[in-house]
């Protein structure tokens, strides 16, 4: 599956969490995707994750333990990553290019239409 349909999926999954998972993680997520943006290297982004500290910036404003919130964020991050991979490996591609009116003439000549099912 394509990395764009990917993202959109974990995206739907990220915004079907429970509120306050959903809310931790888009924060800690938010302030990475910042800092990144602020970034020309990969160098200087690990040099502004550890002078920002977008987990224990995350801590202190959801009122949790440093620790505490890391369980959490790793619970988070395997409960996306089991949906993402059950929704991947039920996601089909249907050719629907035969059953769309207008699409006629030989093969190389139509559009191709498919159908993508989750």
């Amino acid at each position: 599956m394509n990395e764009h349909l990917m993202e959109i999926l974990a995206r739907e999954i990220v915004n079907g969490l429970p509120p306050h998972k959903r809310e931790v993680y888009q924060y800690v997520v938010g302030v990475e995707d910042e800092l990144a943006s602020q970034s020309n290297t990969s160098e200087q982004f690990m040099s502004l994750l550890v002078k920002h500290a977008p987990h224990k910036q995350a801590a202190s404003r959801f009122n949790m333990t440093y620790g505490q919130l890391m369980v959490l964020m790793k619970e988070i991050e395997s409960e996306i990553d089991e949906k993402l991979k059950r929704k991947e490996s039920n996601a089909r591609w249907i050719d629907y290019s035969d059953h769309v009116k207008g699409n006629s003439g030989s093969r190389n000549n139509r559009i191709m239409q498919f159908l993508f099912m989750i």
